[in-house]
C-alpha cells in the first residue's frame, strides 16, 4: 500500500545564494522564493493526498539577521499576504500559521488575523507558515501551557498545546543543506527525510511531485516490524 503524504513540511533554503548566483541582490532571490511559495501552494492545493502544507518562512534565528534584511523580510510576508489572498480563496486553501508572533509589529499581526479569518471556511489545503518559528521555542511554550493549565505533562497534553498537533509525513530541505534546523522536530518524529540541491527559488512542481513519488514507495515501520 503506498505511503499518503499528508503532511509536507518544507525548509525553503538557497535564496540567498540563488541571488547571488544571478547576480542580484539578496532580496530578489526572496521576492522569487515568495513566487515558488504560491506555485507549490496552488500544487499542494490540487493534489489528493496533501492535506497539510508547512512552510519554514522565518524562524527565531532569523533576527540575527541584518536588520536591513530582517525589515525586508517583513515587508516581503506583507506584500505576500496581501497578494495571496485570492490565491487562497480560489483555491479554497486554509491559511494558518505556526511560532510566537508576539514579536512582529501590531499592523503585521492584525493583517494576518485577519487573512485567517477570511480563509477560515476553506475546507481543502491547510497552509502553514512557520513565522518567528522554532521548534525548540514551541516545545518549551507548549510545557508551560500544559504546567498552567494544572494538567500532568504528557506526550499528549504537551502535543494540545504546540502550535501544530499534525505529524509531519515528509520533510524536505532545498538548498543541499542536511540538517534540521529546529524546525518540526516534535512532529517529524517518523517523517521521511528529503535533501535536494535544487535552490528554493529553482524548486517547481515536478521536483515536488518527483519525491512525493519516492516517498509512496518507502516501507514506513514506525518502529515496528512489517
Amino acid at each position: 500500500m503506498s505511503n499518503i503524504a499528508n503532511h509536507i513540511a518544507i525548509i525553503m533554503d538557497g535564496n540567498g545564494r540563488w541571488a547571488q548566483q544571478h547576480g542580484l541582490k539578496r532580496s530578489k532571490g526572496h521576492e522569487r522564493g515568495a513566487e515558488v511559495v504560491r506555485e507549490i501552494t496552488i500544487f499542494c492545493s490540487n493534489h489528493p493526498d496533501v492535506k497539510y502544507l508547512t512552510l519554514y518562512a522565518f524562524s527565531t534565528e532569523n533576527w540575527k539577521r541584518p536588520k536591513l534584511e530582517v525589515d525586508f523580510l517583513m515587508k516581503l510576508l506583507e506584500r505576500y499576504l496581501r497578494r495571496e489572498l485570492p490565491v487562497y480563496l480560489e483555491n479554497n486553501t486554509k491559511f494558518e500559521t505556526i511560532g510566537d508572533l508576539s514579536r512582529f509589529s501590531k499592523s503585521l499581526q492584525k493583517l494576518i488575523a485577519e487573512i485567517k479569518e477570511k480563509t477560515a471556511h476553506c475546507n481543502g489545503l491547510v497552509q502553514n507558515l512557520a513565522l518567528n518559528y522554532g521548534s525548540k521555542d514551541e516545545i518549551v511554550r507548549a510545557a508551560n501551557a500544559v504546567v498552567s493549565s494544572n494538567k500532568t505533562l504528557t506526550i499528549e497534553s504537551l502535543e494540545e498545546h504546540l502550535d501544530c498537533n499534525c505529524d509531519v509525513d515528509l520533510l524536505i530541505r532545498t538548498g543541499g543543506d542536511h540538517r534540521l534546523s529546529n524546525y518540526v522536530l516534535w512532529q517529524s518524529a517518523y517523517a521521511e527525510l528529503f535533501f535536494t540541491e535544487t535552490l528554493w527559488p529553482d524548486f517547481t512542481k515536478e521536483n515536488l511531485q518527483n519525491i512525493i513519488d519516492k516517498f509512496t514507495k518507502i516501507e514506513r515501520r514506525f518502529g515496528g516490524l512489517k
